[in-house]
């Protein structure tokens, strides 16, 4: 028995080790297999990057052949346009760089000189990636855009006066000619832009000149996706101005006199002097994370009379939507500016004659933006006293009547109809409105959206630094986040701290200051709102909610000074006992009021005697 115990682990034992003798030179078969299969991986890679790179070239000189093929062919009687080696040219004046290019003899780019990119603090360059021109007969049976096609530049002139003009000339065999001159005045972002053409009529079918406008911008403020949010597509159709924003094409039914690609705080416009007949813009927000904001196709055909030559006058504006500078540019362009539109262009009015004139007339004197902005907000409170004052006053009867409207409370306890009652003709008999402390927040409704809309759009808070705010038109941050909070975002604002913050303690004395409820809803309702505030401001410019601080402050001093120092509460609750004490005729409509609330009581004194029973 021994003996077969001791064969039994002999065989265990002789087992276990030929499984480790095979385990572990599988293991070592496979590590050298593993190498192996690197080098000949490795080897593979090489190769086929080899004949990638190699295949990569021979398709580019294919897709260049068959290009040159296609240019060649389209370019008809203009062959020798066809074919070219891009050349810059570069003018400048005193707000701006332009360059252009001579393949379509058009704007290429330019850069601001006077204005700085947030996202990258270099000057702000208009125009990346956009082309702009147009489709024109070059024999019988061919045509070509003008993009497509090499013009002959010119040397710029500069004339006594410091302006500069620049020519690009196409010109074919039989006689046809296009000529492209551009005038740049000493310190204007506006570019003349006159299309001359000889033939004409054979350049054209039956007179009609069909502008394509390719453009595209990019990320200029502090983060794109808000700058994606206030951009649009303006344009003035039927000598009106209108937009698209939550659409994405624009078919024009009446004559376009411009059409303008826009963002927060700058704008690319296409102007045509004698007006675009007709035409169509297809616009589309970017909804990836890159600094791409926005990509515009405009299609706009002009009405020439069917002559040999003609002369069509276009303008190109590339610089800031500045309300004092657009005024003067085309009609209507001013309101590219957005100040107040749609739903809220009630606020216009305030904000283009109130808001605006206050603020550059403080301007003159303070060059700190964020005094200004305290100055706007002392204003506008000054304009509103009257009004706050009489909300104060009917705040602090209310505070003189809170004993007796407790103790209502007390007396009719769960009976909600016999309080009501008993409540109003409370109110009726003191003269008390219990809707008067309101008046404040009706007035910062339609201020609120006002200075939203004004500080959202006035290029002057770009770049002004106030306080721990770099930058008064967007949101100052004291922190970065490591994540994203849904509707908050990824940083915390001080001045949204101190806005909701401020709104709370407004909330609390307005609370000391008006009867207990015992509806939960209305009774922390006071509370719910600045929270609300918190994910609403923190990603709102910087002037707005430092506007907001300011205006919360002078609230709390205004009722604290008010309601301690000039209301004197004994004579108030002596008025009230006056006219308690004086006949009252009731209204019809208190009466009808009177009437309901009876029945009602009587209508639930009556199911609490159904339901004891």
């Amino acid at each position: 028995m021994k003996t077969d115990k001791n064969t039994v682990i002999g065989f265990v034992l002789l087992g276990l080790l030929f499984f480790a003798y095979f385990w572990y030179s599988n293991k070592e078969q496979n590590q050298l297999q593993a190498i192996k299969q690197r080098q000949e991986d490795s080897l593979r890679r090489v190769a086929a990057l080899r004949l990638t790179a190699q295949d990569t070239i021979a398709a580019k000189i294919d897709s260049i052949k068959r290009d040159s093929a296609v240019r060649i062919s389209s370019a008809g009687d203009f062959t020798t346009a066809a074919i070219g080696t891009e050349q810059l040219i570069t003018i400048e004046n005193n707000v701006m760089k332009v360059t252009f290019t001579n393949k379509g003899g058009q704007v290429k780019s330019v850069q601001l000189k006077n204005y700085k990119a947030s996202a990258t603090g270099k000057e702000v360059v208009l125009s990346e990636n956009s082309r702009i021109g147009y489709s024109i007969n070059t024999s019988a049976n061919q045509s070509s855009q003008s993009t497509n096609l090499f013009f002959a530049a010119s040397e710029p002139v500069k004339q006594p006066d410091g302006i500069q003009v620049l020519n690009f000339t196409l010109s074919a065999p039989g006689g046809q000619s296009v000529t492209h001159q551009y005038t740049i005045k000493p310190d204007e972002y506006m570019i003349d832009w006159n299309v001359n053409m000889t033939g004409a009529d054979k350049l054209l079918t039956q007179g009609q000149l069909n502008v394509k406008w390719e453009a595209a911008t990019f990320q200029q403020e502090k983060t794109a996706a808000y700058e994606r949010q206030m951009s649009n597509i303006c344009f003035s159709e039927g000598n009106e101005f209108d937009y698209i924003s939550a659409k994405n094409e624009r078919k024009f039914e009446k004559p376009v006199q411009w059409v303008s690609v826009v963002q927060q705080f700058f704008n690319a416009t296409l102007i045509a002097r004698n007006s675009f007949a007709s035409g169509q813009v297809n616009w589309m927000r970017k909804t990836d994370s890159s600094n791409g904001l926005a990509t515009s196709d405009a299609s706009l055909q002009v009405k020439l009379p069917v002559s040999a030559s003609v002369s069509v006058p276009f303008q190109l504006y590339f610089g800031p939507s500045d309300y004092n500078i657009l005024k003067k540019q085309a009609p209507e362009m001013d309101k590219i500016v957005n100040l107040g539109r749609d739903m809220y262009s009630f606020v216009r009015p305030i904000n283009k004659y109130i808001i605006m004139s206050v603020f550059d007339f403080f301007a003159k004197f303070v060059k700190n933006f964020g005094w200004v902005v305290l100055l706007l907000t002392l204003f506008i409170r000054l304009v509103t006293a009257p009004l706050t004052y009489t909300s104060y006053l009917s705040g602090a009867k209310m505070k003189v009547l809170r004993p007796e409207l407790d103790g209502l409370k007390k007396k009719f306890g769960a009976d909600q109809q016999g309080f009501a009652m008993e409540q109003m003709k409370l109110f009726r008999e003191a003269g008390v409105n219990p809707l008067g402390g309101c008046i404040p927040a009706l007035l910062q409704i339609p201020i609120f959206f006002a200075l939203y809309s004004f500080f959202n759009s006035n290029i002057a808070l770009r770049g002004q630094s106030f306080l721990w705010s770099p930058d008064l038109s967007s949101y100052d941050s004291i922190a970065h986040l490591p994540f994203t909070i849904p509707a908050f975002g990824d940083h915390i604002s001080l001045f949204t701290i101190t806005a909701v913050l401020t709104s709370f303690l407004i909330s609390i004395y307005n609370m000391s200051m008006t009867p207990t409820q015992d509806n939960p809803a209305l009774k922390y309702m006071p509370y719910i709102f600045p929270f609300m505030l918190l994910f609403i401001f923190n990603k709102l410019p910087s002037a707005l909610t430092w506007y907001y601080t300011v205006s919360n402050v002078i609230t709390l001093g205004l009722q604290f000074v008010i309601q301690n120092y000039i209301i004197d509460h004994d004579k108030i609750l002596a008025k009230i006992d006056e006219k308690r004490k004086a006949p009252k005729k009731k209204s019809k409509w208190q009466e009808r009021y009177d009437q309901m609330m009876d029945s009602q009581k009587k209508l639930q004194d009556l199911k609490d005697k159904t339901n004891k029973k």
